[in-house]
């Protein structure tokens, strides 16, 4: 037998307004330990200088993480022109430097190519793989490495502000997959004046919002107190994306223990994904086939 977790049966989300110079690692394990919970993760890593929401799953909710990685994210980002970095942002060693500075009509007319379906070659100081070995750790190395792009979706890219001839500031929301430190390096070369990204902030991913957010310092205050319970969302609200269906008791042995069952649905087709409550209560997760759910994830319940 696997040895049991020790800590909380707690299951839920706690969306936190990550600070800068802390790993999304760290912040998972200070939220763990806080809540005393048994199982912890999060839904898309922040470098450790970006702030912002990053929304960490407990229990349960983990196995709803992959639809919120999934989802639509927005940053807003402040972008230092005229120096490009190693690390495309203010971390790394200037590799070069221009005293070009584009205007800020000339900045709006080159965001459109970087909207809809792009092509996207990742940081060379990013968790990428090359050869099963992390890009960032051959960088560090010292070694010469060849990225390959990767597709990425970019719902809008749009222009904030320009606080000086140095710096403009951009939102940008996109899919899963994407780099805003090579949105910045790769604007720079287009405009021909080099860039990198200086302040990067989340402000929402799928259905979390910097609103939602509790502060890492307030989290250290409420640790261990039912206090901090009370800002926990319920694991379904990162099923926001998906339909929800109702079944009836007799139905929830079942569809807990892996088996198709029958649901109530409406204006779902066949082979649609799901999840299905049970007075209000999440029960599992799956693909609807002729009036059943079929599950793929099933909620487990605590006492």
């Amino acid at each position: 037998m696997g040895r049991k977790k020790s800590g909380r049966n707690i299951s839920g989300w706690l969306v936190i307004d990550k600070p800068a110079g802390i790993t999304s690692t760290s912040v998972v394990n200070k939220v763990k330990w806080a809540l005393g919970a048994n199982k912890a993760g999060h839904a898309g890593t922040l470098d450790p200088d970006a702030t912002g929401v990053l929304a960490v799953a407990l229990g349960e909710a983990t196995k709803t993480v992959p639809y919120i990685t999934d989802a639509l994210k927005a940053y807003t980002f402040t972008v230092r022109l005229g120096q490009a970095t190693n690390t495309d942002d203010a971390e790394g060693e200037v590799i070069a430097s221009s005293d070009t500075r584009p205007t800020d009509e000339e900045i709006i007319a080159a965001l459109p190519p970087f909207i809809g379906d792009i092509q996207q070659v990742p940081p060379k100081f990013s968790a990428v793989k090359i050869d099963g070995q992390r890009a960032y750790k051959l960088a560090r190395a010292g070694e010469d490495i060849e990225i390959a792009a990767r597709p990425l979706w970019v719902e809008d890219l749009k222009f904030l502000s320009r606080p000086d001839a140095d710096h403009v500031e951009l939102e940008l929301t996109c899919g899963k997959g994407g780099y805003v430190r090579a949105i910045a390096r790769d604007l720079g070369d287009v405009l021909g004046c080099h860039a990198h990204v200086l302040k990067l902030r989340r402000i929402w991913s799928g259905p979390f919002e910097t609103s939602d957010g509790i502060t890492l310092d307030r989290v250290e205050e409420l640790a261990k107190s039912p206090e901090l319970d009370e800002h926990l969302l319920p694991l379904e609200v990162g099923l926001d994306d998906l339909p929800c269906l109702s079944c009836k008791p007799e139905q929830v042995a079942k569809l807990r223990n892996g088996n198709p069952a029958m649901v109530i649905a409406s204006n779902l087709e066949y082979g649609d994904e799901a999840w299905v409550a049970c007075s209000g209560e999440p029960i599992a997760i799956g693909i609807y086939k002729a009036g059943e759910l079929h599950p793929s994830r099933v909620f487990v319940k605590h006492d």
